[in-house]
C-alpha cells in the first residue's frame, strides 16, 4: 500500500485497512501533539485513493474494515468523501464499517445534512480528540475551539448517528486546581456530549512540540502517577453516560483500566484505589509510552 508520512490510528482500529485519504492534519496546531509534524496537509486525489483502494483488493482480496487515514478525513469536501466510502463498500462485499478520525472545527464546518448522508453512506464510527472539556486548557493547547465549540462538534457527530469514540487526557492540565477543574469539567462535557466509547489517555511529552518544550523548561509540571490516578478516579467518578465503554489502558497509563458503565464503575474505582494505597502496582515510567 502507499502511504505518505507516519501513519497513525486509534488502537482499536488495529484489524482495519488503513487507507489515506488525506495527508497530514487539517489543524495540526494542539501544543501537546507530535503526529504529523513531517508533512503539510493536504487531500489526496479521488484518482490516487481509487487506486490504492483497487491495489488493496488485489493485496487482501476482502476486507472487513477501513480506517481512513490521516488525522482529519471529516475535512474532506463532503462528495468527494461520500464517493470514498461509496467505492470501499463497493469494492469490498464483506465490508462492515468505515471510521476516521474528526477534527472539532472541521465537524463544525459540515452542515448536519451532510454529517447524516456520510453515516447513511456508512462512515460508521468518528474519533473525536476533545482532550479536555476545559476552556481554559483548549485554549491554552490551541485546539483551536472552545468547550462550547467542542461539545456541539460532539453533539453533531451524535446525533447524526455515528457511533462516537472520545479521547481526552489525563494531565493535560497539571496539578493541583487545574487538575481537578480539567476532570470535573472534563465529565461534564462527556456527560452532555454522550459518546458511546471514552478512552482517557495520560499526557506525555514529546520532543520537539510546544508543551514538550515547556517541560523541558520546567514551565508545565507533569502529574506524578499518584496525581493521575486522583484525576482518573475523578473523571470516572463522575461520568454520567450510559452505557458507556471506558478504556484507560493505553501505554501511557498507570494503571490499566476497562469496563463498562455504570456496571463496572464500582469494580474501577476499586482497582485505583487500591493502587492509591499501594496494594496494586502501577506501570513504572520506563514502561510508559506513547
Amino acid at each position: 500500500m502507499r502511504y505518505e508520512g507516519s501513519i497513525y490510528r486509534p488502537p482499536g482500529e488495529w484489524k482495519s485497512y488503513l487507507l489515506q485519504v488525506t495527508v497530514g492534519c487539517s489543524h495540526n496546531a494542539c501544543t501537546f501533539c507530535g503526529m504529523y509534524k513531517d508533512k503539510r496537509y493536504r487531500v489526496r486525489s479521488l484518482e490516487e485513493i481509487f487506486e490504492d483502494i483497487a491495489m488493496a483488493k488485489a493485496v487482501y482480496g476482502d476486507v472487513n474494515r477501513v480506517f481512513l487515514c490521516d488525522g482529519d478525513a471529516v475535512a474532506m469536501d463532503t462528495g468527494e468523501l461520500l464517493a470514498v466510502v461509496e467505492r470501499l463498500y463497493q469494492t469490498f462485499p464483506s465490508l462492515e464499517r468505515v471510521s476516521a478520525y474528526a477534527g472539532p472545527s472541521s465537524t463544525l464546518a459540515k452542515r448536519g445534512e451532510e454529517l447524516k448522508a456520510l453515516r447513511q453512506a456508512g462512515l460508521a464510527r468518528l474519533y473525536l480528540g476533545v482532550e479536555s472539556g476545559s476552556d481554559a486548557v483548549l485554549k491554552a493547547v490551541c485546539k483551536g475551539v472552545d468547550a462550547a465549540g467542542m461539545l456541539e462538534a460532539g453533539q453533531r457527530i451524535v446525533a447524526a448517528g455515528f457511533d462516537l469514540w472520545v479521547m481526552v487526557l489525563i494531565g493535560l492540565a497539571g496539578p493541583g486546581a487545574a487538575s481537578r477543574a480539567h476532570a470535573l469539567d472534563t465529565a461534564a462535557m462527556v456527560n452532555a456530549m454522550r459518546p458511546r466509547h471514552l478512552s482517557a489517555l495520560t499526557y506525555m511529552p514529546e520532543r520537539g512540540t510546544v508543551l514538550g518544550r515547556a517541560v523541558e523548561r520546567g514551565e508545565f509540571q507533569l502529574l506524578t502517577a499518584r496525581e493521575a490516578l486522583e484525576e482518573t478516579r475523578l473523571l470516572l467518578k463522575h461520568l454520567e453516560v450510559s452505557p458507556l465503554h471506558f478504556t484507560s489502558d493505553h501505554a501511557s497509563n498507570y494503571l490499566p483500566l476497562k469496563g463498562g458503565l455504570p456496571e463496572d464503575r464500582e469494580k474501577l474505582l476499586s482497582l485505583i484505589d487500591q493502587a492509591l494505597s499501594g496494594e496494586r502496582g502501577v506501570k513504572p515510567e520506563a514502561w510508559r509510552g506513547l
